[in-house]
């Protein structure tokens, strides 16, 4: 069964909405993200502000049809960069000091069902971009 023209409508809206939100989410929050950075990368301040930009770029350009493509390749680079801080916040047991603090099956979901659904989402919108311009 195909997808309806409504349902990919809001397949490919809501990528750019999701990840516009969560690259600002990263500005107005960016205590929530930082310890999240694991201490072999320097800089986590920086890394955050990176991380922001890039999912407000990446979000916006999944919007507009012209970059749609290379946005949904984009953020699946993002994600598979994004996986050693999953991994990180497994080996810390899902509990951040002073923070985000989880069972740690959330953190398990997360690296390895929720991550790999959210690359198959970008992948889906970098075959199909014409399905909504």
């Amino acid at each position: 069964m195909k997808p309806s023209p409504f349902l990919k409508k809001v397949l490919i809206r809501g990528l750019g909405y999701f990840y516009l939100v969560a690259g600002l989410n990263h500005f107005l929050t960016p205590n929530f993200y930082i310890p999240l950075i694991p201490p072999f990368f320097s800089n986590p301040d920086l890394i955050n502000l990176l991380a922001g930009v890039a999912e407000v770029l990446l979000g916006l350009g999944i919007l507009y049809f012209p970059t749609r493509v290379r946005a949904s390749w984009g953020i699946v680079l993002m994600l598979l960069a994004f996986i050693p801080a999953h991994v990180y916040f497994i080996q810390i047991n899902t509990c951040v000091d002073g923070g985000l603090c989880v069972p740690e099956w959330i953190g398990w979901v997360r690296l390895i069902l929720i991550h790999p659904l959210l690359i198959f989402w970008a992948t889906w919108v970098a075959k199909n971009p014409k399905l909504y311009v």
